[in-house]
This record gives C-alpha cells, sequence and structure tokens, in this order.
C-alpha cells in the first residue's frame, strides 16, 4: 500500500486548506485510514480518522470543529479539510492506512501499518 499526500502550502490566520491523500497498490483496499500532523521535535499527534466507507469519523479534542475527514473510495482518496487555520496548526500532515478492523476510525498511532511522506502547512500572516 502507498500513500501519498498532497495540497500542503502556507496559508493566513482563518484561512481553509484540503489535504487529499491517494492510496495505492496492489494490496489496496478500502480501510481506516487517519491523519496525523508533527512539528520538528514533538511527537506526531492525532488528528483525525474515518472507516472503510466513512461511515464514522473521530478527532482530536484539539481539532474538533475545524477539521473535517471525508473519503471518496470510487477515487481512493481521503480529505483533510482544515478550517479557520491557526499558526499552532502549522505541522507536517501524515495520512496512515490500517487493514483491521476497517469498519472501526481510531487515533491510535500504532494501530497503522502504512503511511505516507507527509504534505507540510504553515499558518502564517
Amino acid at each position: 500500500v502507498q500513500l501519498a499526500e498532497s495540497g500542503g502550502g502556507m496559508v493566513p490566520p482563518g484561512g481553509s486548506l484540503r489535504l487529499s491523500c491517494t492510496a495505492s497498490g496492489e494490496t489496496y483496499r478500502p480501510s481506516t485510514v487517519g491523519w496525523f500532523r508533527q512539528t520538528a521535535g514533538k511527537e506526531r499527534q492525532s488528528v483525525g480518522s474515518i472507516n472503510w466507507n466513512g461511515s464514522k469519523t473521530v478527532y482530536s479534542d484539539s481539532v474538533k470543529g475545524r477539521f473535517t475527514v471525508s473519503r471518496d473510495n470510487a477515487e481512493d482518496t481521503i480529505y483533510l479539510q482544515i478550517d479557520n487555520l491557526r499558526p499552532e496548526d502549522t505541522a507536517v500532515y501524515y495520512c496512515a492506512a490500517r487493514h483491521d478492523e476497517p469498519w472501526a476510525a481510531t487515533l491510535t498511532l500504532d494501530a497503522y501499518e502504512y503511511w505516507g511522506q507527509g504534505t507540510q502547512v504553515t499558518v502564517s500572516s
């Protein structure tokens, strides 16, 4: 399974971005996908997760109400919509996938087997 993030960039505070995570590979099938972020010198933290068909999502408390995870299985793409961006949202954002328990969404980092390379989001005026 290969995952590729895109859509990062520099935006002013209050702006919005939509990140994409495109999945590929012979062994890929729709499964649970999580979004995480990491800044230099800090641990990777969870942002949100979506189950295989989009019927379940879960978010970390720090982003609830501003971040939305969705997916389009016809395009093998999972999205992270980020609204009302704040400087503290600046980070490298990663998507990750797991094959176990596809009906569940989880914020547990260690549950994920496959990771993308990340995309940089910078919030600055």
